[in-house]
């Protein structure tokens, strides 16, 4: 056979059927068209022998779809932890045998508006719009004219779109049952917010969850928080300050770190202090962040599982493809992975 892109009438002539027979075949119809099960095996056994490739230009006019789907985000692909996102994605794109064209908009409103446009003028399938923190967007104009999926964002206002979220009330909930299974029930402080749910910024929507969900077991067991502090960023300096000003006026029993950065300043403080955790004072966090098992002793937290966001994000996006294709409209659902509890060693009973 003269060298260049094997077609399909090479599979057809090697295997001495018909190139629509082939074509049936290739396209997963063979047995709903009732093609013998040998005439199959041998297109199939032409094709490997051929390393035969269907040309996705053909196959997406024919088809309508494109067998590629577009990432857009804000600074997802230069955050270490983040990026398990779209490893995740990519992972269930590529099992799909789907391409994903990822673009990043450092937070620039053109840049993004730019992004998705170059995006559906390559006749994507779908587009997933994500996060790093979990956060209220703006939607951007016409995104929701074609399947499309937020993923670690919410709508700021009333959209059609289904959401990908962390499960971030159940986490708050796991941490506080922590505590509680331990024996905790007095001097229990946060540090990032609170104590009240309104004593968290509104745009951090993940602190207001954790907090919801931490104040109900709390009320359900009739325990108070005795404070909470709020820092202004979530980073380990200001954990530090907020917990060294907590140490100069109370003694805590535990802390719920509301993530891990802000754990490492408050380990800090401790130590500073003559604490230990957690013979002196138990810690609970969230995240998981790779710190939890770098400091010493390794953090009990909350782990946000950014990778299966991702392929969940996938997953939405493929149901809303085939209901866009059906002619139903999107699934408005709003979709919460899972965020389990990391035990390890910074929790202990009070007073151990």
């Amino acid at each position: 056979m003269s060298p260049g892109r094997v077609t399909l009438a090479d599979v057809a002539r090697r295997a001495g059927v018909s190139p629509t027979t082939a074509s049936l075949v290739l396209s997963g119809r063979g047995r709903e068209l009732r093609i013998s099960e040998g005439v199959e095996q041998k297109v199939l056994k032409a094709a490997d022998e051929l390393r035969y490739r269907p040309n996705i230009v053909s196959v997406g006019l024919r088809t309508g779809k494109s067998r590629t789907i577009g990432f857009v985000s804000d600074t997802v692909a230069t955050s270490r932890l983040a990026g398990d996102m779209i490893k995740g994605a990519l992972e269930a794109a590529r099992e799909r045998g789907v391409m994903l064209f990822i673009g990043e908009t450092e937070g620039e409103t053109d840049l993004e508006g730019g992004l998705l446009q170059a995006m559906q003028d390559r006749q994507v399938d779908g587009i997933i719009l994500a996060s790093m923190f979990t956060r209220a967007v703006q939607v951007p104009e016409g995104l929701a004219s074609s399947p499309a999926v937020l993923l670690n964002a919410v709508a700021e206002e009333a959209s059609t779109l289904p959401s990908v979220l962390p499960d971030e009330v159940e986490a708050g909930r796991a941490a506080a049952r922590v505590l509680l299974d331990a024996g905790h029930r007095d001097g229990i402080h946060v540090i990032g917010a609170g104590p009240r749910v309104r004593d968290v910024p509104p745009e951090a929507l993940a602190g207001v969850e954790r907090l919801t969900g931490i104040r109900e077991v709390f009320s359900r067991a009739e325990v108070e928080l005795a404070s909470g502090r709020v820092c202004a960023d979530w980073q380990p300096e200001h954990g530090y300050e907020a917990t060294r000003e907590l140490l100069g006026q109370v003694h805590p029993r535990a802390l719920i770190c509301l993530n891990d950065r802000i754990a490492l300043g408050a380990y800090q403080a401790l130590d500073d202090h003559g604490l230990k955790v957690p013979a002196d004072v138990s810690v609970v966090s969230f995240d998981d962040h790779p710190i939890a098992t770098w400091i010493r002793p390794k953090l009990t937290t909350v782990a946000l599982q950014h990778y299966e966001l991702g392929r969940k994000a996938v997953d939405v996006l493929f149901t809303e493809i085939e209901r866009h294709h059906k002619g139903v409209g999107p699934d408005q659902r709003t979709h919460r992975v899972p965020m389990p509890v990391r035990m390890r060693e910074s929790v202990a009973p009070p007073g151990a």
